[in-house]
């Protein structure tokens, strides 16, 4: 019985926490190119660059869909 109260909360968490549009991206801050207050951002397996408000990471992903 806890193996499946276990598996049944794992699943949720799962769905919850899975995000498809951002599956693949994998944002990594360059502090380098931060300007006028906002933080840039660049996705590794796309390319795609965003700036953000300080402190907030890209919620959404920018691959040219196609």
């Amino acid at each position: 019985m806890v193996i499946v109260v276990g598996l049944i909360v794992a699943i949720v968490l799962i769905v919850i926490f899975s995000r498809p549009s951002m599956r693949n991206c994998r944002w990594r801050r360059d502090r380098s190119r931060d300007t006028g207050g906002q933080e840039f951002h660049v996705c590794a397996a796309c390319g795609a660059t965003m700036l953000c408000e300080p402190g907030k990471a890209p919620r959404r992903c920018l691959r040219p869909r196609g």
